[in-house]
């Protein structure tokens, strides 16, 4: 829900406001704003005002805001769209539990609606404690309810309890007085959250109505599953955003993955007999409020849902209309994909700049992130520098799914081979060379030369891979050895692992004492 504020927010031109609603103190979280703050500032998702960023409409914790809800609580009082009721809550359960056997879908019998004036003030004054509910008795007049994703929507007044509260017995509000007191005192035009609030919007609307306030635009979006189709829950699999911080995704990819899910609806136009709830809503006027006929469609082209987007395709390319009317899965394997391609996107932007400026600080902040993670890794390793690690992210481009892969992918890069693992030894059967040491020395004794002086090895890894790649075929022509087996015994010597990037890459990065000493194991390894 953030990232589509915050992308309808910066499409449009508008602000986007972060309010902390901590007005139930039994779902109260020590830390809690903090972990919201540090996720949208991993993510890059910069709201316009909120905590630590003070507006015009400060403050943005509702338990600083009580006075002014209850001012509105008043008003409501004073004008009879709220009264106040002083039952118990076992009373209030045994009416429930009554109206229930009764065959009522009523949830109260409005016992204190009907009490006098006098005795709701002798009972204020006596101290007793009270709560503040909505009439329902009547319902104000306004338009139907209508949302920017699903369209016009059916009365569901009947799925309301009855007469909902406003302010409980310690006079902090409820979310839905609260919820539209802030938003029509924060100059808020569009509201966008999740759809399990669908219910509650005729309460809201009827709010706005008994108030004679204009109400703000509501987008109610389909809430996240996961792959199984079960509710995303925390005691389910790791589903907060500090999870995914923790195991490495790139907050770009996160922002595309998640954007994607519920991106990419094709809304079609309701017919005669259609229901109104998948209509597409109109836009409409002040002064055409009474009006429901559905707007033309309008259909946008939507991205594919691995399709690989930048922070401003997403903004640029964002549409209320082609979200999706139904709840949408987290597929991990697409995250996987997206998260893959936006590293690649990182460091060869990084390459372009020609290792310059914000390109090579990005690639070098690639590799910080994971420093500690490698050196954890690897303890006894002399080679667990940022800049190794920065040459792993460029040779391993195009093979990591996420950064925390590379000692999976490339462990060599930082220890030595382990030529006894199952691996490494089905590499030396497959050459056919297991007790043929000859083949290593004569590639160790052709690039020996070469490693002579820095600039003699220099002059010769700064040839072509296919230069480089000719050169060793002539030793292997000279020794009469296949070529499967010849590249297999290379890549045995120098990584002991089957798939891996490119040899003379390879050779590049370990540098020419690396290489020549690996030759020489590997070689005692066949014997």
């Amino acid at each position: 829900m953030a990232l589509y504020n915050y992308l309808y927010a910066r499409k449009t031109g508008g602000k986007w406001i972060l309010r902390i609603e901590d007005t139930d103190s039994t779902r109260f979280v020590p830390g809690s704003v903090d972990g919201i703050r540090n996720a949208l500032d991993w993510a890059g998702l910069d709201y316009d005002y909120g905590p630590g960023k003070e507006g015009p409409h400060a403050p943005y914790y509702q338990s600083e805001r009580l006075d002014l809800y209850r001012d509105y609580a008043k008003k409501l009082l004073e004008n009879g769209s709220a009264y106040r009721c002083f039952c118990s809550m076992d009373k209030l359960t045994a009416t429930r539990e009554r109206l229930a056997r009764t065959g009522s879908n009523s949830t109260y019998d409005k016992t204190c609606l009907h009490m006098s004036d006098e005795e709701v003030s002798r009972k204020v004054k006596a101290g007793e404690k009270f709560i503040v509910r909505i009439n329902d008795s009547f319902l104000p007049s306004r338009p139907p309810a209508d949302d920017l994703v699903f369209g016009q929507l059916k009365d569901a007044h009947a799925s309301l309890p009855t007469d909902p509260v406003l302010l409980k017995t310690d006079q902090w509000p409820t979310y839905h007085l609260a919820s539209v007191v802030d938003d029509h005192e924060m100059g808020i035009t569009h509201v966008l959250r999740g759809e399990e609030w669908l219910p509650s919007l005729p309460l809201h609307l009827d709010l706005y109505a008994h108030l004679n306030l204009q109400p703000p635009k509501f987008a109610h979006v389909p809430v996240l599953l996961n792959a199984d189709g079960t509710k995303m829950s925390k005691r389910n699999g790791d589903v907060q955003v500090v999870d995914y911080i923790r195991r490495g995704w790139e907050p770009e990819a996160m922002l595309n993955w998640l954007a994607l899910a519920g991106w990419g609806a094709r809304h079609e136009p309701p017919s005669s007999s259609s229901s109104s709830s998948s209509s597409i809503p109109e836009t409409q006027s002040p002064a055409h409020a009474g009006a429901h006929a559905p707007r033309p469609l309008q259909i946008q082209s939507a991205p594919d849902s691995t399709r690989i987007m930048t922070r401003q395709e997403l903004i640029s390319e964002f549409d209320l209309s082609a979200i999706t009317q139904r709840s949408s899965s987290l597929d991990a394997t697409k995250l996987e994909y997206i998260n893959k391609h936006h590293l690649m996107l990182k460091w060869r932007s990084s390459e372009e700049e020609g290792g310059g400026g914000g390109g090579k600080e990005e690639l070098k902040k690639m590799a910080e992130r994971v420093h500690d993670l490698i050196k954890e890794r690897f303890p006894t390793s002399q080679y667990t520098s940022v800049e190794r690690i920065q040459h792993a992210v460029r040779l391993l481009d195009g093979r990591l799914t996420n950064l925390q892969d590379i000692p999976t992918h490339a462990p060599w890069l930082f220890v030595e081979p382990d030529f006894s693992s199952p691996e490494a030894q089905k590499m030396l059967e497959q050459t056919k060379m297991t007790e043929d040491p000859g083949t290593l020395t004569a590639v160790h004794a052709f690039l020996q030369p070469k490693t002579s002086s820095p600039e003699a090895w220099n002059d010769y890894v700064s040839q072509t891979n296919g230069e480089i790649l000719e050169q060793l075929h002539g030793v292997r022509k000279e020794l009469g050895v296949g070529n499967k087996s010849f590249l297999m015994l290379l890549r045995y010597a120098l990584t002991g692992m089957k798939d891996g990037p490119g040899l003379v890459d390879v050779i590049r990065v370990l540098g020419p004492e690396v290489t020549l000493k690996r030759f020489l194991d590997a070689r005692g390894s066949q014997v």
